[in-house]
């Protein structure tokens, strides 16, 4: 029997554990090296299948824009599988918008998931893979279903394990345009290349997790220099926790709070950085995830 609908399907965020620039291509897109970690903050989407090869999102009415990156993903999976059939999409927003938490991109890659099997697609992830790099550069870390090692332009996975990790995620009122950051001559872009097995070292050593031992964020001085709030929120999260580092191109800033499984034992300063943040300002304790929810929905 064909599956006529599928609800409370999880998006996650993900964090950039590091982020590098290591150099630029002809066609002017920046080569990467980052580590991504998926977290429990996430998106809830709710899809329906339609018949009349409709597709329709219906949860921002007038504030959708145009190139809804979800509306995008479900088309081009319809064009390029030729279904002729639709779906209508919701999502129960979360995960904040520009935060350089890749909350857009979970969202399509959830979209494309469930459109799969709403669909009778069965498409490998591998396929379904390569029509998300079309979408964005995020879209295929989240297809992809595990923490990665990611090079290129973000299309290079290396599945990896990390540690159960525990996060503080600030993200401040101000939203920061990847634009701006790429083309800010603040941007370091000959960051030297690092090795995967470092990494994975210094994950090894209790206390000294990435934050403290490897890399940075080639994007966090442009963006500060963007905005003062990603400085105050990289400084209050040092404060509190010994360390600090922006996501993605931001403006959310995170700080690891420990290793291990007794995430439920939140630090007691917690609630005080919530009472404490300025208007719009948002807080959020997270897990680290072993691989996203959806992992199993597709064959290699």
């Amino acid at each position: 029997m064909a599956i006529l609908s599928l609800t409370e399907l999880p998006a996650p965020a993900k964090l950039n554990l590091f982020l590098h620039v290591v150099g630029r291509r002809e066609d002017g897109y920046h080569l990467l090296q980052s580590v991504f970690a998926l977290i429990d903050w996430c998106d809830t989407l709710h899809l329906e299948r339609r018949s009349d090869g409709r597709l329709a999102r219906h949860d921002l009415g007038p504030a959708l824009p145009a190139d809804d990156l979800c509306l995008r993903a479900a088309r081009a999976l319809q064009q390029a599988s030729g279904s002729a059939l639709g779906a209508d999409i919701s999502i129960d927003k979360r995960v904040p918008w520009g935060a350089g938490l890749g909350g857009g991109s979970s969202d399509a890659a959830t979209v494309l998931l469930a459109l799969n099997r709403l669909w009778d697609l069965h498409w490998p992830r591998a396929r379904l893979a390569a029509l998300a790099l079309t979408l964005g550069a995020d879209v295929p870390f989240f297809v992809g279903g595990h923490n990665a090692w990611v090079e290129g332009v973000g299309e290079q996975l290396t599945p990896i394990e990390l540690p159960p990790l525990r996060f503080a995620v600030l993200k401040p009122a101000v939203a920061i345009p990847t634009q701006a950051i790429f083309g800010s001559s603040l941007l370091a872009r000959d960051t030297p290349r690092a090795k995967l097995a470092v990494f994975l070292a210094s994950l090894r050593i209790p206390g000294n997790g990435e934050l403290a031992g490897f890399g940075r964020n080639d994007l966090q001085p442009p963006a500060m220099a963007h905005s003062g709030e990603v400085g105050q929120a990289l400084e209050l999260l040092k404060a509190r926790y010994g360390n600090s580092r922006m996501s993605g191109s931001g403006s959310a800033v995170f700080a690891e709070t420990g290793v291990g499984d007794s995430f439920d034992q939140a630090p007691p300063e917690a609630s005080d950085i919530g009472r404490e943040l300025p208007a719009g300002w948002v807080f959020r304790l997270c897990r680290g995830l072993e691989r996203h929810p959806l992992a199993d929905w597709l064959d290699p």
